[in-house]
């Protein structure tokens, strides 16, 4: 087993077809896949020039490009493990996840090879590899054309690692996802039949994740021109022109990347009708963006997906699914809907007990945690596409459980299933609101808040022990507060404040920087 291999099935089914698309030196560059199983076995042939063997892991700091993908497939073939991390958090984080896994590899462009003057860490790493331009002491990767191709790919067990990806723990330590290639296949299978991924579609493709799944379904996936790295910051007007040019059936994204190509088409009076099917994802997804994202492709299913890092994806609902009860019930209280779980995952709502280790259970134990419908606890699920374990199981205690031999995932979230067996979430478990009033859940009360014509961004937190709502306006000047008050009776809330912004994370600019907001409130 390699996830390698079924990447590889696509060249042999359709080897002239189009798998990758971008921008190259300021103009468009389309690489079939055939030309991409060429390219990644000259650069595995380059790989096992110098050393490395099955397990080795190598560090990746290449944007979302036809080299990414070449590196990433080359890895696979030779049964080697990729890296990534945020250098944007810092030299620490770097050192502590060089010390937690120490990779043999560091694969770059010239740009990152700077970060090795501020990390001895990454000064340590054996073999480095420079795309494009020289660095010093790098081994270009140009040299990959000169080489033979190596055709075989490096037989791996379900249960080996394939790809590490660190973020920071509760504990701000960071947190190895490893995901194995049964994972990826598992994740791959899910992903190709909740997104309806069939050979032939043209993808707008934002999440790298995705992109694998892209290629592994056949399905040709064009990079938007501009910096991913901020969602939240895209140059919209290129990515316009893309989708101009080349008419993409269908995309994957962000709640901020959506936001930004929803505000430059009403200011230009575009569409997006190319679009056929449209789904977003990696953060709270209100139904206000789904209800935008309508217009401009009416004739387009728009579609919300419910997942983590963890576990993607996990449910998922099409804003034509949205009813008016749906949304008056969101707008009173309810939380916000994601829909039913997929198919291949098992969910259950159990007490909420966040700050304690769980299990093992036996079966009637784990169904005596198990809620009715209707009622809020913390959302647990199961399945082929679930993560197992962190690396060194670092985080397992926190997050996981097992139930006799079946090993289950505790996502953070507190929801409820309705009697639809559809999934709404109520917030983040450790964010309860628990007063003299009773419980108030973050997402009860931003759900209905951004039904709100005005309200742009809002962030529900108790400080100095007071219910706080804050609210970014759309446009300065907006007279919401009463208005918000009179919509949010129900939540007894203390005090409802207009803010310049509300900070969002900087990787992905979809999640509430919660550290930073307090701070700005000091």
């Amino acid at each position: 087993m390699n996830i390698a291999e079924i990447l590889k099935q696509q060249t042999q089914r359709a080897p002239e077809a189009i798998a990758l698309m971008d921008i190259y030196r300021r103009g468009d560059r389309q690489c079939s896949f055939a030309e991409l199983d060429k390219t990644s076995a000259k650069a595995a042939a380059l790989l096992k020039q110098q050393g490395f063997k099955s397990g080795d892991a190598v560090l990746v700091f290449l944007p979302v490009s036809v080299e990414l993908y070449t590196a990433l497939i080359a890895i696979f073939r030779l049964g080697l493990v990729a890296m990534f991390l945020d250098p944007s958090a810092g030299r620490a984080h770097i050192t502590r996840c060089c010390e937690l896994h120490a990779p043999k590899g560091f694969i770059g462009t010239a740009k990152s090879h700077l970060l090795r003057l501020l990390s001895p860490a990454l000064r340590r790493i054996p073999h480095k590899f420079v795309m494009g331009r020289y660095a010093p002491r790098a081994i270009n990767w140009r040299l990959a054309e000169e080489l033979a191709p190596i055709h075989g790919i490096v037989n791996r067990q379900a249960n080996d690692p394939a790809l590490i990806t660190f973020t920071s723990g509760s504990t701000g330590q960071p947190k190895g996802a490893v995901r194995s290639h049964g994972f990826l296949i598992a994740q791959h299978q899910a992903l190709e039949t909740s997104l309806a991924l069939k050979a032939g579609q043209l993808d707008l493709s934002t999440l790298p994740i995705f992109i694998l799944a892209n290629l592994a379904s056949g399905v040709t996936s064009l990079i938007p021109n501009t910096d991913l790295r901020r969602p939240g910051a895209i140059d919209a007007e290129k990515v316009m022109q893309q989708i101009k040019r080349y008419n993409p059936n269908r995309t994957a994204g962000s709640p901020a990347f959506y936001a930004c190509l929803i505000k430059y088409c009403q200011q230009h009076e575009l569409s997006l009708s190319s679009f056929q099917q449209i789904y977003t994802g990696g953060a709270p997804v209100f139904p206000k963006l789904l209800a935008e994202l309508q217009q401009l492709a009416p004739k387009g299913e728009v579609v919300a997906v419910y997942g983590s890092t963890e576990a993607e994806p996990i449910a998922h609902i099409a804003y034509s699914e949205i009813s008016p009860s749906d949304t008056q019930a969101m707008m009173s209280g309810k939380g916000l809907l994601t829909g039913a779980p997929v198919s291949c995952i098992a969910l259950r709502i159990i007490k909420i007990q966040w700050s304690n280790a769980l299990g093992p259970y036996d079966d009637s134990e784990f169904e005596a945690q198990v809620l009715a419908a209707g009622e809020v606890g913390e959302i647990v699920v199961s399945g082929e596409h679930v993560l197992k374990g962190y690396l060194n199981g670092v985080g397992d205690e926190e997050t996981k459980f097992d139930v006799k031999e079946q090993r289950w995932h505790r996502t953070g979230d507190a929801g409820y299933l309705d009697q639809q067996g559809r999934l709404w979430l109520m917030g983040r478990c450790a964010a309860l609101i628990n007063d003299k009033n009773g419980n108030l859940y973050p997402f009860a009360v931003e759900s209905a808040a951004m039904h709100v014509n005005g309200v742009h961004k809002t962030a529900l937190i108790q400080h100095q022990g007071k219910r706080l709502l804050l609210i970014q306006e759309v446009h300065k000047g907006s007279c919401l507060i009463r208005q918000l008050h009179e919509v949010l009776a129900w939540a007894e809330l203390d005090e409802i404040r207009i803010i310049q912004a509300i900070p969002m994370d900087k990787r992905h600019n979809a999640k509430i920087d919660y550290p930073a907001l307090l701070r700005s409130l000091d």
